[in-house]
């Protein structure tokens, strides 16, 4: 199967837009990534998925933590510094969450300790133990067809 046919159909699917964190001897690192998921509620875990050749993935194995920050609809410049998109130096305030580094405004924040890891493919499923969350009001980042959106504001249609 071709790589791009693949990469398209993924693309089809709408995701929200999330910067993990972490912190490595007081230094806090973040990448923008949307391949994240819920797995389960007893116990509360959830999933990431990191790229071998990310520089997160040695960073996350080396502090056996991570945050999830769900980024908001304001935030579209957030991913793209933490996705690289943007390559001029940028002062991020971070947040903490009970000694986890957190992105502030970002409308979900879940700090977890892995609780396991699996290398499939080119990449490592984290499966994380929720320790904290922190929720703020806001609409998400979307990200859908390599294009970043907003939720839309008015329903046109009733069930």
């Amino acid at each position: 199967m071709d790589d791009r046919l693949f990469r398209t159909a993924m693309g089809k699917f709408a995701t929200g837009v999330t910067v993990i964190t972490t912190n490595i001897n007081g230094t806090i690192h973040g990448m923008t990534a949307n391949a994240f998921m819920s797995v389960s509620l007893d116990p509360k875990l959830v999933v990431i998925s990191i790229g071998e050749k990310a520089t997160m993935l040695e960073l996350i194995q080396q502090s056996g933590t991570f945050t999830v920050n769900i980024l908001s609809k304001q935030q579209q410049e957030m991913s793209m510094l933490f996705a690289g998109q943007i390559k001029e130096e940028r002062k991020v305030n971070f947040g903490d969450l009970q000694g986890a580094p957190t992105i502030e405004g970002a409308i979900a924040q879940i700090s977890c300790e892995v609780a396991s890891a699996y290398i499939e493919g080119d990449h490592t499923l984290f499966i994380g133990r929720v320790k904290e969350i922190l929720l703020e009001e806001g609409e998400p980042l979307l990200f859908f067809n390599g294009r970043y959106g907003a939720l839309a504001t008015e329903t046109t249609m009733q069930v």
